[in-house]
């Protein structure tokens, strides 16, 4: 099925820079991969919305550029991720929400960008850290990292456990440290920690009755 370009959330950039994504969603062979990479990264760290979505658009580029038999965008991806990925405490003392959207971006990359049907071995342990970070007790204190936390483990829980259980154990270990030892926490990123850990012990699925318990009081 052909997805509009509209369903990318590309509307935010300037007419020429949507044209240049157009047309790398379609001939990717065609355009500057590089260039294309910069700006869906760049667009990602300022945009929690875009940053859901720029997976997709991600996937969509590799896709039609494998057809063509080239792989320079997802080398670009990869190179760039990589370079962020080393500057990530100096991101998140800058800017919450920067580090926030990065977290997110590595975990929709995760989530879809796939070699023979599996996630990309190179960015397990790269997720994984980013979400240890997450679990440490001084982000456990800001709402804003425990909510990403909790979204990226409702994501990609389930595939990061099958690549590595012993980091999954190691992670949880700390959320449950968190929930059970930790002082000063809101009462909202306690809600959040005690069903993320409900959530992985019911083997990644919520009872619908759990479902309605935290999501009505979320929602309250």
């Amino acid at each position: 099925m052909e997805n509009s370009s509209d369903d990318y959330r590309i509307q935010a950039f300037d007419l020429d820079t949507q044209m240049l994504l157009k047309t790398a969603l379609k001939d990717p062979g065609s355009v500057n991969l590089e260039k294309v990479s910069n700006i869906i990264m760049d667009q990602s760290f300022k945009d929690q919305v875009f940053s859901k979505e720029a997976g997709r658009i991600c996937y969509t580029i590799v896709q039609a550029e494998a057809k063509q038999n080239g792989s320079v965008f997802r080398r670009n991806l990869l190179n760039r991720l990589q370079l962020e990925f080393k500057e990530r405490e100096e991101t998140r003392g800058r800017s919450l929400q920067e580090w926030v959207c990065f977290v997110t971006f590595i975990c929709n990359i995760f989530d879809y960008l796939k070699v023979n049907n599996m996630p990309m071995v190179a960015l397990v342990h790269p997720v994984f850290d980013c979400l240890m970070r997450l679990a440490q007790p001084d982000a456990l204190m800001n709402e804003e990292e425990v909510d990403c936390l909790v979204l990226q483990l409702h994501r990609i829980g389930e595939q990061l456990e099958k690549m590595n259980a012993p980091r999954m154990d190691e992670l949880f270990f700390l959320l449950r440290d968190g929930f059970l030892l930790q002082e000063g926490l809101t009462s909202m990123a306690r809600l959040l920690l005690l069903e993320i850990l409900e959530f992985r012990a019911g083997g990644w699925l919520l009872s619908s009755t759990a479902h309605k318990y935290y999501y009505s009081e979320i929602a309250d």
